[in-house]
């Protein structure tokens, strides 16, 4: 094999193993900004009901029937955890599969 073969199969790999390696980030940058798009409605729902109720909600099932919060529950699950009725819930939002990102 010739150098300049060496050197031709080397950038194709080097390509190859990059335009990878870019897929992957943009996947999770992807998740990431879903994610947050999944957190903020939850949160957005919960502040409506604070205002309109003057209280937070206990569960999300609650937001789902009476402020029509829904999402993609097949891909996100989402834990909702209210301590008192006057402060914020904790919401936590993970993808269903995700692996790790």
């Amino acid at each position: 094999m010739k150098k300049q073969d060496f050197i031709k199969i080397a950038v194709i790999v080097c390509v190859l193993a990059g335009s990878v390696l870019l897929i992957d980030r943009i996947g999770a940058v992807r998740w990431r900004e879903e994610s947050q798009i999944v957190r903020d409605a939850v949160k957005r729902a919960a502040l409506t009901c604070y205002a309109v109720e003057g209280a937070y909600p206990d569960s999300l099932d609650y937001l789902k029937e009476n402020y029509h919060l829904s999402y993609d529950e097949e891909n996100y699950f989402v834990t909702y955890s209210a301590f008192a009725s006057n402060m914020a819930p904790d919401i936590y939002v993970v993808e269903r599969g995700a692996d790790g990102r």
